[in-house]
């Protein structure tokens, strides 16, 4: 069979748009490959978030990263790709962080031209480091890593602070240092996104979506069909379960205490609670029975 990497890049020069979930935990891996989805995009914002409790600021190192990345990649049959924010340091750490993502079992994983401490994507008070040194970066990735196909995705934050042209430069020059994927973040409109398909090579844009809210400013909503006509080669979404997750869990508790604490009731809402069973389903309770049973005299 052929590799991770081989068979996401096969899924990335595809014809057909790839579509990539954002994951940060066992549950939300195990729905998406459940759905029948081939890849899911790593959230290093979610990794922080559900496991430090602190936004996506820089808190979260490598180690805490890269150990919560093989956990998922353990169980899940899904082609992950990883977030390695700016590779936690210069193109010598960059090596060893591209190795340590793939030897924990991913199909590829982002770096970032952000200074540190790195900001989400969406974040006020972005800077970048100079291109030329995110080319080192990036060149010490191709050359760190095992399989010549696992996916180095190099990711440009700055269309924020630079404007579109330097981000479109700075994309065909991580590209040219052997970048396998590419993404530019926080594109504020359609016709930047077009812009940025057009000027890179084809088969290695992903941009990044939301689901159902927008805040401004943030990358406008497209359809999968709309983006796979303009040219780019994947779409991830790297917010939507987290966001999905606080949500009902906001939801679920703000009727435990309107009507358990204070009304005293008894209360059935399977349309707020996946069932006993149902999680026992989605987490793999059957693999462990037939293990069992293969086990016993």
């Amino acid at each position: 069979m052929a590799s991770k990497g081989r068979q996401l890049k096969d899924l990335l020069h595809a014809p057909k748009l790839l579509i990539a979930p954002g994951v940060f935990d066992g549950y939300s891996t195990r729905l998406v490959q459940k759905l029948g989805f081939k890849t899911a995009s790593v959230s290093g914002a979610g990794i922080s978030e559900s496991k430090l409790g602190w936004p996506d600021r820089g808190i979260m190192g490598f180690r805490e990263n890269v150990e919560a990345c093989r956990g998922l990649a353990a169980f899940s049959d899904l082609l992950l790709q990883g977030d390695a924010d700016t590779g936690y340091g210069n193109a010598l750490n960059v090596y060893f962080t591209v190795r340590g993502f793939e030897d924990a079992g991913l199909a590829a994983v982002m770096i970032e031209d952000q200074a540190w401490p790195k900001r989400c994507g969406h974040m006020a008070g972005k800077s970048v480091i100079e291109a030329d040194e995110m080319v080192l970066k990036v060149k010490a990735a191709v050359e760190a890593r095992r399989d010549p196909d696992f996916v180095i995705k190099a990711r440009t934050d700055a269309a924020g602070p630079l404007g579109l042209d330097e981000a479109i430069r700075r994309l065909n020059m991580y590209a040219e240092a052997g970048a396998d994927c590419l993404f530019a973040d926080a594109l504020l409109t359609r016709e930047d996104i077009e812009r940025v398909a057009r000027s890179v090579p084809p088969g290695m844009l992903t941009v990044n979506m939301g689901f159902g809210i927008r805040s401004r400013p943030t990358t406008p909503l497209l359809t999968p069909k709309e983006l796979q006509d303009m040219g780019v080669a994947q779409a991830s979404y790297p917010r939507m379960l987290t966001c999905a997750a606080v949500r009902g869990m906001e939801n679920a508790m703000a009727v435990f205490m309107s009507e358990v604490l204070e009304k005293n009731q008894i209360v059935e809402r399977p349309d707020l609670l996946v069932s006993f069973g149902e999680i026992n389903d989605l987490m793999g309770y059957q693999t462990l029975e037939d293990l069992e049973q293969s086990f016993s005299s």
